[in-house]
């Protein structure tokens, strides 16, 4: 297994947790409308599969990430469950960026 610096974990959760939302919004907010306004569907693998990446980098790091920021095992189920709401990631962003 490689062994991967903790500072450098904390930093690719951080960006998963922030991408993992702005992919969200892509898909929800942008490549949806287009196909069922339009019926456009040109854009929708594309934010399907980069929302897909992020998701499960966001949930591939969380386990990484859990002994690092010591959560306990409340907060972990609660950010796993944070992942199936839309934007919620965004506060698992804020509960890290103050350890």
């Amino acid at each position: 297994m490689i062994n991967v610096p903790e500072y450098k974990l904390k930093k690719w959760f951080s960006i998963a947790c922030v991408w993992e939302t702005v992919s969200c919004v892509l898909l929800f907010l942008v490549a949806m409308p287009i196909k069922y306004q339009f019926g456009y569907i040109l854009p929708m693998p594309f934010a399907g599969c980069f929302h897909g990446f992020w998701f499960t980098a966001y949930l591939v790091l969380l386990v990484k990430v859990r002994k690092i920021y010591n959560f306990d095992d409340e907060d972990f189920i609660f950010f796993i469950m944070y992942s199936f709401i839309p934007f919620a990631t965004l506060a698992v962003h804020k509960k890290i960026s103050n350890k």
